[in-house]
């Protein structure tokens, strides 16, 4: 089976399915996209470590990582290998140095574990023609530019845009602290987007 490698590029309100949001892999060497439908908390474990967020309890990816730590298992790969009916299949390919397992899991699962352990995401060539898709160079830098780790990917205009810039670095330790890592996560964004243009 040919692979390619994906990496996450971000994760954005699902435009067709509400309280979904869509999980955007792209190849690493290429321009083709793979958008997967994903829940909140789903979403929600996933953001949280593109935005380097530290929960105040461990999450269950976080606990997960923690467990196979104790025992020397690691996470070496993920596999994207099955399309059907819309539904992405994954397997985690693990080790503990002497013994190498595949475990079957859900991809939004298997991403977020990956995050955790670093490890890289493939997807057969197969799959990725499928249910690629390629958007023009234009499009592609712009997209990069707004598609970003923040949930709250939309029209440019943000809630946080009248907040001075001490006051949302205290919104984000509240937002964290209540376990809001959606709202945390648009908070980091805005103060990244002053950051650049050199307001903050």
């Amino acid at each position: 089976m040919e692979r390619v490698k994906l990496k996450v590029l971000g994760i954005s309100y699902s435009q067709t399915q509400s309280g979904a949001y869509a999980l955007i892999l792209i190849e690493e060497d290429g321009e083709r996209r793979v958008p997967i439908i994903i829940g909140g908390f789903e979403a929600q474990a996933i953001v949280i470590r593109l935005e380097n967020l530290e929960p105040p309890r461990p999450l269950t990816h976080d606990l997960f990582r923690s467990f196979a730590d104790e025992f020397s298992i690691s996470v070496t790969e993920v596999v994207i290998y099955k399309l059907e009916e819309g539904v992405f299949y994954s397997k985690l390919i693990c080790t503990n140095g002497d013994k190498e397992v595949e475990l079957d899991s859900r991809t939004s699962d298997a991403v977020a574990l990956s995050l955790r352990f670093g490890c890289p995401i493939y997807i057969s060539e197969e799959i990725l023609d499928k249910a690629g898709i390629t958007m023009n160079p234009t499009e592609t830098n712009q997209q990069e530019e707004e598609t970003g780790n923040d949930i709250e990917a939309d029209s440019g205009q943000s809630e946080f845009d009248k907040y001075p810039e001490d006051e949302l670095y205290r919104m984000i330790d509240e937002s964290v602290r209540t376990e809001d890592y959606e709202r945390a996560a648009a908070i980091r964004d805005e103060i990244e987007k002053r950051k650049k243009k050199g307001g903050g």
